[in-house]
Formats: C-alpha cells, structure tokens, sequence
C-alpha cells in the first residue's frame, strides 16, 4: 500500500510539472488554441518524464525492499534461542557458617584416603539430623579410631568408630562390632544423642567423665574439635 502511494505520489507531481510549464507557455502567447497545447507538450521531455517516474518507482521499490530486510532482520533477532536462565539455588549453612558440602568436604580433608575415606558427608549429615554436635562427633571418631593417620584394627575390622562397648563383641571381646562401616557411624551417633546430648551433656567436658576414664581424653579431644575448625 505504501509502495502504490509514492508511485501515485510521483506520477502527480510529474502531472503538475507538465501543467505548470504549460501554463508558462500559455502566459506568453497571446491566443489559446489547440496548437499551443500540443506544442506545450512537445516542449516537454517526455524521456525525462519517464526517467523522473522510473526513479520515483525505483526509489519505491528499493526502500520497500529495505524495510523488509531490515523487518526481516529483527524477526531472525528475535528467534535467536536465548540461552535458559541459570537458577542458583539459595546458600543454606547448617553448621559454624558452612553448608552441608562444605563441612563434609572439611571432614574428608581429615578423613584421609584410608578406611573412612568419603564419609564426611555421612558423619555431618547424621550428626546433624540427630543434634549432634558434628566438630565434637568427629574429633571423637578421630581419637578413637586414630584415622586422621591410620586406622585402627577395630574400626578397620569391626566398624566400630567410636571405642563403644557392646554386644556383640568384636572377636568376642568388649567393644561392639558393627556389619558395615555406615552403621558403625550411625550407631556412634546415636549413641552420643541418647546417652549424652539429649541428656544435656553437650561440651566435651561435659561429656568427657562418662565417656571415658582417662585424665587425657579430654584436652585430646579439644585439640582435634580445634583442629577441625582451623582445616
């Protein structure tokens, strides 16, 4: 539609040219005959005429072609795939300012690569689940089992990570033997959650008398919960 307007556009002004010189040709004769017309119009270069209106068609047609290009242009823009908005999930810290991974990644640190490698996950997310202090629940297990360099023979052959006693015994002894190594750890756990921080003992002096008899267990225990906060 556009396109047929300036072609029209074009075709009048070119009209009025012709008028306007004939006019000019009238004013300087003195008579008005039929003559006069035809010579008015043979003054007038109809192959400009033609050339004025092919340009004016050409313009048309070029600027036409452009706007679609250019509408063309935006519509590919437009279906350009735009990469999915990446959604991170919101930080949620459960312990000392640390995150799940990010504590269980510290105790692996100390863990080391031997039997109990990997189950710092375990260890803080069960501690935690059971109101446990995970720092205390650790550096027990570090002291007991003496993995933090190298496993003792309980745990190693008994699972058993905390030096708890029990039945059954390990190789018919006091300490208690466990099947696997996850559930000597949720064994321990539970036991400090029921015999020790659901009671209200939750410091390692708190703790230390009823767990055990030796004089040193507690300053040992404090070094590894001080040790484990520094790693």
């Amino acid at each position: 539609m556009k396109k047929k307007l300036n072609i029209t556009s074009g075709i009048l002004a070119i009209v009025g040219i012709m008028m306007i010189s004939i006019a000019l040709i009238l004013k300087s004769d003195s008579y008005f005959d039929m003559g006069s017309i035809k010579e008015a119009f043979q003054e007038i270069d109809i192959k400009s005429v033609a050339a004025s209106t092919n340009m004016i068609i050409e313009d048309s047609i070029y600027k036409d072609k452009k706007e679609k290009e250019e509408n063309m242009s935006l519509k590919e823009a437009s279906m350009e795939v735009v990469p999915a908005s990446i959604i991170i999930p919101p930080r949620i810290e459960v312990y000392d300012g640390l995150t799940l991974e990010e504590l269980a990644a510290k105790f692996d640190v100390l863990l080391g690569n031997g039997y109990m490698a990997g189950k710092g996950s375990l260890i803080a997310s069960t501690a935690l689940e059971y109101d446990v202090d995970p720092y205390i629940a650790l550096a027990i297990i570090l002291h007991e089992t003496g993995c933090v360099a190298k496993c003792s023979n309980l745990v190693i052959t008994c699972n058993n990570v905390g030096g708890q006693k029990g039945s059954p015994g390990c190789n018919g002894g006091s300490y208690k033997t466990f099947a696997t190594l996850d559930e000597g750890i949720l064994g321990f756990i539970q036991n400090l959650n029921r015999n020790y921080f659901a009671m209200g003992l939750t410091t390692v002096e708190q703790i230390g008398p009823k767990y055990a008899e030796s004089d040193t267990w507690i300053p040992k225990i404090n070094y590894f919960v001080n040790r484990i906060k520094n790693t």
